[in-house]
């Protein structure tokens, strides 16, 4: 049967034709449907190849694209993080991990090393009521991942009791923002100074600031008065006036009261107790 008389056949009406045409209608589906599936599909979709994810942590950020490009593979930088022991912009951390077998253009999430440290309060190394001790002052900075550095001594009758805190070489106070892992100096005391001493002036210094001298002095915090035509809400307190009085003989453990009201106010005799 030549091309001409199958062309006739299939235009002609009878049961047959309807039958072959159906039949080659449903062949020609089948093999665009197995190359559809089977061969163009799973040249655009990459399936069935997959590679190696390797370990990028610890490279420096600008090599990736050598690693990953004759991979096929793509990454991006989704967090930050800070570690002391590895170089800025260096890999932290990988999503997905290394080993694990993924398809050829996946993306590679990042978690890279920040250039400088994030900042933090330092923590009160004073403790309650100035009793800090050195133990302590190491245990809450290692908590506060800070790290204690010098140990300078200081004549006091209180051995070990912290009385300043610096940070290079400056004195610094609990509150005060520093890089995390900074190395912090403590000042101490040597357990060899006299119990009595002569009180210092704290007239005109900031309240606070009092507060801490005190500490560092093994001085307690006696009654704090305001005078009755003074209102401290919502702004810093000065020490105004202060008993015992400056350049007076004091005990380790004595109290000192204080008078606190704005910067500069100078307070009436008739209030002088």
């Amino acid at each position: 049967m030549d091309f001409k008389k199958i062309i006739s056949f299939l235009r002609s009406h009878t049961l047959a034709a309807l039958l072959a045409n159906l039949g080659i209608a449903v062949g020609i589906l089948l093999v665009v449907s197995v190359f559809f599936f089977y061969i163009y599909l799973p040249g655009t979709t990459n399936h069935g190849k997959e590679v190696q994810v390797p370990d990028l942590t610890g490279k420096d950020i600008y090599e990736i694209d050598k690693l990953l490009t004759p991979l096929r593979l793509r990454y991006e930088v989704g967090d930050s993080s800070y570690s002391a022991d590895l170089p800025p912009l260096t890999v932290l951390a990988q999503v997905p991990k290394a080993g694990h077998f993924v398809k050829e253009h996946r993306k590679i999430y990042l978690t890279v090393n920040r250039k400088s440290p994030p900042t933090l309060p330092l923590p009160n190394l004073f403790g309650e009521g100035g009793a800090g001790s050195l133990e302590n002052a190491e245990a809450v900075l290692k908590s506060a991942e800070l790290v204690r550095g010098r140990i300078i001594y200081r004549r006091s009758p209180n051995y070990h009791l912290v009385m300043e805190i610096r940070y290079n070489g400056r004195v610094i106070l609990p509150g005060t923002r520093v890089p995390k892992g900074s190395t912090i100096d403590l000042v101490v005391g040597d357990g060899a100074g006299p119990r009595d001493f002569v009180l210092s002036n704290f007239v005109g210094l900031a309240y606070k600031n009092v507060l801490l001298r005190l500490a560092n002095l093994s001085l307690h915090l006696g009654t704090v008065q305001i005078p009755d035509d003074v209102d401290t809400t919502g702004i810093e307190a000065f020490v105004i006036k202060q008993y015992p009085e400056p350049g007076d003989s004091v005990s380790i453990g004595d109290p000192v009261e204080l008078w606190i009201g704005p910067k500069g106010y100078q307070i009436k005799d008739q209030q002088d107790n």
